[in-house]
């Protein structure tokens, strides 16, 4: 029973059911055709992290870089990642890392409003970076590393379990 003051909604025409189903044949066709779109993206995302893959870092390979990570890369494998010490060796290479920020777009520095204006693609590299790295490190932790880096970046708290839930899925296909 309606209000006289609230109007009654226009009829609307049901749709036949012919009209609203499909056959099993084009509803195969159908998901098929979302099966390949969904395949192309991943394509695209993969060829997109190759050429990643490829190019990481070739800046360190070249000056301004180059002689000055070579001069402190053997400090920073001692120290452990965010002390005082560490934070102490990264000054030393404050102009190669200037330089590298400004021609990797996997660093939050690289951007003005950090991590904000990075795309998937840089943050997936940026992980794998920072994966690589703990490596590199004494008592190398990787989830230690994205504690850290939370803090670091403003990371928010559901891109910061996204990383974690990532770490712990590659340490698990490891072993």
């Amino acid at each position: 029973m309606s209000d006289k003051n609230t109007p009654n909604p226009p009829e609307q025409e049901v749709p036949t059911e012919k009209e609203v189903s499909m056959t099993v044949a084009e509803c195969k066709l159908s998901t098929i055709d979302h099966i390949e779109t969904v395949r192309g993206n991943l394509r695209w995302f993969s060829d997109k992290l190759t050429t990643r893959g490829v190019k990481h870092d070739h800046s360190k390979l070249e000056p301004p870089e180059v002689e000055l990570f070579a001069k402190v890369n053997h400090k920073l494998k001692s120290l452990e990642y965010g002390t005082p010490e560490y934070d102490a060796s990264l000054a030393e290479l404050k102009p190669a890392l200037d330089n590298h920020y400004a021609k990797n777009r996997h660093h939050p520095e690289h951007f003005a409003e950090g991590i904000n204006g990075m795309t998937l693609i840089d943050i997936v590299e940026m992980f794998c970076d920072w994966r690589a790295s703990t490596s590199r490190n004494k008592n190398g932790n990787l989830l230690l590393s994205i504690e850290t880096n939370a803090k670091r970046f403003q990371i928010d708290s559901q891109l910061k379990q996204i990383l974690i839930n990532t770490a712990k899925m590659m340490d698990e296909s490891d072993t």
